[in-house]
């Protein structure tokens, strides 16, 4: 089973979420970009626009199809990953790091109680996979 970094929190659509302060950088995890296959383009939102949280702020279209990626956060877009325009690879290579897709300023501190610490979301995924 992979390692999820501890100092992540997870959503159960395979988004993560690292934070700093009122800030939150976001990203998909290392099994969603697995189970996608190799990426070949993404579409994110603009400076400056809301993401709602449980709702969709993009898109990625992949080998195995295209996905929407929903928010775990609502909030306002500070930042995006103008890197990944020029190397769509590294949400491959580096998903929880340099494959970060945006900073969100968040509106509502409490909707991380929300998400999964690294244990949580390994254990959701096992939960996941015996369902199937």
């Amino acid at each position: 089973m992979k390692v999820f970094p501890d100092d992540l929190l997870y959503s159960r659509e395979h988004v993560w979420v690292r934070v700093e302060g009122d800030l939150a950088t976001i990203g998909i995890t290392d099994l969603a970009q697995e189970r996608l296959g190799e990426v070949h383009s993404i579409e994110l939102p603009e400076i400056d626009s809301e993401v709602e949280r449980d709702e969709p702020f993009g898109a990625i279209e992949a080998a195995k199809g295209t996905v929407e990626l929903i928010s775990p956060l609502t909030g306002n877009v500070i930042n995006v990953n103008e890197d990944l325009i020029d190397d769509i690879g590294i949400v491959n290579s580096d998903p929880h790091d340099t494959g970060w897709m945006v900073v969100v300023e968040i509106n509502d501190l409490d909707e991380l109680d929300d998400l999964l610490d690294s244990r949580g979301y390994h254990d959701f995924i096992l939960q996941e996979v015996e369902g199937e």
